[in-house]
């Protein structure tokens, strides 16, 4: 059997009731394809009732889901508290094996770690070890590695997927946007000309054209090595 095509949208005033429709008189509703006749449903049949005529007609509007986005919704991996002992997920990722954290490179102070909710492909977080929430608390060492580590996120994202330009930066605090302000981290984030267009925009939707896992790999055998700074 083939399924009836939709019917062309309604134009200026034609998806009102007539004005007789009340009139016992009036002649009953012409089916329509997906009418509750068709399909015996009391649900659909109730908004055709009360005199909307398009309810269940297609609109002109594509859907990406998102599903996957339900756990940072939800505040899946949020650390219960701000100790380093409370799930912080910073915390935990060195631990693991690079591919199970997701680590693309590790120094002797600090780490470089894939983004789990990237803004775009490739970006790439700097995290020191210790547990630390503000800046101005890294030793000396810390921060020259800090350092060294932001220049080699970039160097390895040029030579990966050739950017044309960085976001780098850090929130510090909820109240500034860290969405775990209690384990410092900065933000290292390729953009390209034309990243930002109708989807960010309009449907807050990032598409991301490359696996977490593949990326970190790219990025992993890309890293500059001491001997090629």
């Amino acid at each position: 059997m083939s399924v009836p095509s939709s019917p062309e949208p309604a134009g200026p005033g034609q998806d009102l009731p007539p004005a007789d429709a009340g009139s016992p008189d009036a002649p009953g509703p012409v089916d329509a394809p997906g009418s509750a006749e068709d399909h015996g449903s009391p649900e659909s049949a109730a908004p055709a009732a009360a005199g909307f005529a398009d309810a269940g007609v297609p609109d002109a509007f594509d859907r990406l889901w998102t599903p996957h986005r339900m756990a940072y919704i939800k505040g899946a991996g949020k650390p219960t508290g701000p100790g380093a002992h409370e799930g912080c997920p910073f915390c935990i990722a060195p631990t693991l094996s690079d591919e199970d954290g997701l680590i693309v490179a590790r120094g002797g102070l600090v780490y470089a770690i894939m983004n789990l909710y990237p803004y775009n492909s490739g970006h790439v977080l700097i995290c020191p070890y210790r547990h630390l929430a503000d800046y101005t608390e890294l030793t000396r060492d810390e921060t020259a590695e800090f350092s060294d580590y932001t220049t080699r996120a970039i160097t390895a994202l040029r030579a990966v997927s050739g950017p044309h330009g960085f976001n780098i930066g850090m929130n510090l605090g909820t109240v500034a946007g860290a969405g775990i302000a209690a384990h410092l981290h900065q933000h290292v984030v390729p953009r390209w000309g034309g990243d930002t267009n109708f989807m960010p925009v309009v449907g807050r939707t990032r598409v991301l054209p490359q696996l977490l896992a593949d990326t970190r790999k790219l990025l992993a055998d890309a890293w500059p090595q001491d001997e090629a700074l």
